[in-house]
């Protein structure tokens, strides 16, 4: 099982466990979950408190809702193992994922992105009214618009839901000491700056956003972006394109992109797009470390194992893209 169909699975776990009598009729069956990747020491690969939403309809303690859908769960393909922990969180630990599985199914469908060149014009758009309100401070009004892009990702066919919508409150300002962030490092970096720590702590700027070196994440991230489109350019000057398949020694990579739709489901849900901030650092930093093995090196010929490199590559590439879209930052091709 891909993490991306954890939280399809958990809803069908509750409805079916309503419908069967494991739960009371009055149970409400969420229309969506949050799962999130455990915490270091967490039980598990990944948890759900959807038990703590379900029970007060249930007329029941969390912790047996929980129970009775680790039963149903623990049959569902692809999981091989799900303990309840605490008061009532469902853990779950799964296979480890597949380049195929990552690329065909958890990623570029479910993340509302389509083209290989970025995500932004595939967007919902903020209503522009929002954008330039006035009334908005700087920094608010940065969150606000990443939050909307966020929210109205998840649910595309709908993009009317949640508006209006206040991101989160409060929204700390920019230091009146950094003065004017946007002349000085640039809208890009100002808002990677602004929107790479919770709302409600003040944004810390530096000359580290204006390093072309691995110290700043905003280069890497933006650097990582470009060199997977190298990658791509390079691939094709050597007569073979990416497909995707098995891949070996990828495994950092091969996670943070499982787990990025989740990751996106649970910015949008927490209203933080911090979390996006830093799920795309773990991209780069994954891709950045896997790039040296994509394209071949000195009398290699191209085989099926360069093409599936290429993919998940790709792949990446197509993820961090989306999530500079969606923070409202630019993805160049070339740095």
């Amino acid at each position: 099982m891909n993490p991306a169909d954890l939280p399809r699975a958990v809803v069908r776990a509750v409805r079916c466990a309503v419908a069967d009598g494991e739960l009371a009729a009055g149970a409400v069956v969420p229309e969506r979950v949050v799962v999130e990747r455990t915490r270091p020491g967490g039980v598990g690969d990944y948890a759900t408190p959807v038990a703590f939403q379900v029970a007060k309809g249930a007329g029941a303690r969390p912790h047996a809702v929980a129970q009775v859908l680790a039963r149903r769960l623990a049959q569902e393909p692809g999981i091989e193992d799900v303990e309840v922990t605490g008061p009532g969180f469902l853990c779950f630990v799964l296979p480890a994922p597949t380049a195929p599985d990552v690329i065909s199914r958890g990623i570029i469908d479910d993340i509302v992105i389509r083209d290989t060149r970025g995500g932004a014009a595939f967007l919902p758009p903020v209503d522009a009214a929002d954008a330039a309100d006035p009334a908005l401070e700087l920094r608010e009004r940065v969150v606000r618009d990443c939050v909307l892009r966020l929210l109205r990702t998840q649910d595309a066919g709908n993009t009317d839901t949640h508006a209006p919508v206040a991101p989160v409150a409060p929204v700390a300002p920019v230091a009146k000491r950094d003065g004017d962030v946007i002349a000085r490092y640039g809208r890009d970096a100002a808002a990677w700056a602004m929107l790479a720590v919770p709302a409600k702590e003040t944004p810390a700027f530096g000359d580290v956003l204006l390093l072309q070196s691995e110290a700043s994440e905003f280069f890497r991230v933006r650097y990582a972006h470009a060199r997977a489109r190298d990658l791509v350019r390079n691939a094709a000057q050597l007569g073979f394109g990416p497909e995707a398949g098995d891949v070996d020694e990828a495994g950092a990579l091969l996670r943070a992109l499982a787990d990025h739709p989740l990751v996106l489901e649970a910015a949008a849900h927490h209203r933080a797009p911090e979390r996006l901030v830093r799920q795309l650092v773990e991209v780069a930093d994954a891709l950045l470390d896997f790039q040296y093995r994509v394209l071949p090196q000195g009398d290699e010929k191209p085989s099926a194992a360069h093409r599936a490199r290429l993919a998940l590559a790709e792949a990446a590439g197509t993820v961090l893209a989306g999530g500079l879209a969606l923070l409202g930052i630019d993805a160049p091709t070339r740095l």
